[in-house]
């Protein structure tokens, strides 16, 4: 059996190793797995794809298509012409996706045409704002995929009410907690004084103090519905930088969009030289990981740091104003509320957070072994005849 995986953005490359790994632990001379690692390049900085591939122990890209940065419909038309080459030439029996981003959509899109079976990691979430571009993209994903894998039962019940084949859902837990599991002992072995002298940002200073565990808040930021309107930005730089740094230092690992539009607004000089904010250039899993461990408080509009602070138990701050996560949400017993960007609203639960105590949860099947049942799922899928499938799954 062939399978070609494909990853294109830093939250794929950390669900996509524990899958590689048993992938290689299920392939015996019974039944030989033959596998291809395809690699978009829709990130291109080496900060933000090729050290997340050697921390994390992914062998290099089979083939990387070097599809680079550009418009969602740049991105996609030409993935689209280089992963069709790709298929033509290495004929797999699966295509396996992961996540929401733009090169799940267009590898998906190119293996049906082709009639290849695509198995989507993550399938199921749904936020229900079509304004933005993930929303589609699992959209379209989970309706041509052929197995459909997903990491709650909230999300097998989005793809029953969607009129999914219950023959297509299969729930296998949360991937990305297998990579947590497999490098928290490393993540907990850093300090914070290492990770901030290492990754401080190009023209800002050491902070004075290192903050100890507990003493900080963690923040990351860098979806355009926080970044890219002024009348956002800067009410909320203005509320980190008045209120909340002055209760807690605030460490910020900043993403390059959001550096380029604080610059526009003219912002960038107040907060890189703001005493309490320590500004870090993108940083690895590993470092991040460890800062969270250690977080009093966590502010992000990213989805993944919010299961991680599910299972960490860090109080998590969720600047968006919906989640197609709300398994990691309070109210599902997980460490995340939603705040969106009202400053009003940010406020009041940030300063009620801040007495909050660290609660760790772990939904159903977030136990670190989901690529092992990823794996198994694929192959009783495949049109093996039933004995291979009971050898390989002894």
């Amino acid at each position: 059996m062939k399978i070609i995986s494909v990853v294109g953005a830093r939250p794929n490359f950390m669900k996509i190793a524990p899958f590689i790994k048993a992938l290689k632990k299920f392939s015996n001379e019974k039944v030989q797995i033959q596998h291809l690692l395809v690699h978009t390049g829709q990130h291109y900085d080496v900060r933000m794809s090729e050290a997340f591939f050697r921390a994390l122990d992914i062998p290099q890209p089979d083939i990387n298509l070097q599809v680079g940065s550009g418009s969602h419909a740049e991105q996609l038309g030409r993935t689209m012409i280089a992963f069709e080459k790709v298929l033509l030439e290495h004929k797999p029996d699966w295509v396996v996706v992961v996540g929401d981003v733009n090169a799940t959509l267009s590898c998906t899109v190119i293996a049906k045409r082709l009639h290849i079976k695509v198995c989507h990691i993550e399938a199921g979430l749904r936020s229900g704002d079509m304004r933005m571009p993930e929303e589609i993209n699992r959209l379209v994903t989970d309706r041509l995929s052929d197995l459909l894998l997903t990491p709650d039962r909230l999300s097998s019940e989005n793809l029953r009410k969607e009129g999914t084949p219950e023959e297509k859902i299969r729930f296998v837990g949360n991937i990305m907690i297998d990579t947590l599991e497999a490098n928290k002992e490393k993540a907990q072995g850093l300090s914070i004084k290492s990770v901030i002298h290492n990754n401080i940002a190009e023209g800002t200073s050491l902070p004075t103090e290192i903050p100890l565990d507990e003493t900080y808040a963690l923040m990351t930021l860098h979806r355009p519905s926080n970044v890219d309107h002024e009348d956002i930005c800067v009410p909320l730089m203005k509320f980190l930088m008045d209120e909340a740094a002055s209760e807690l230092p605030i460490i910020w690992p900043i993403h390059p969009r959001t550096k380029k539009q604080l610059q526009l607004f003219g912002l960038w000089g107040l907060v890189k030289g703001h005493p309490s904010l320590i500004l870090l250039e993108p940083i690895g899993y590993h470092e991040m990981m460890r800062l969270n461990i250690g977080a009093k408080v966590m502010l992000t509009d990213s989805g993944g740091l919010q299961e991680e602070c599910c299972v960490l138990g860090t109080p998590c701050l969720t600047l968006r104003w919906n989640t197609e996560r709300p398994i990691t949400l309070r109210e599902n017993d997980g460490a995340s509320v939603l705040v969106g960007n009202n400053v009003d609203r940010i406020r009041k639960e940030f300063f009620q957070t801040l007495s909050m105590n660290r609660q760790p949860s772990r939904p159903e099947l977030w136990d670190g072994h989901t690529a092992q049942r990823i794996v198994e799922a694929i192959i009783e899928s495949s049109p093996m005849v039933e004995n291979e499938i009971q050898n390989v799954l002894k």
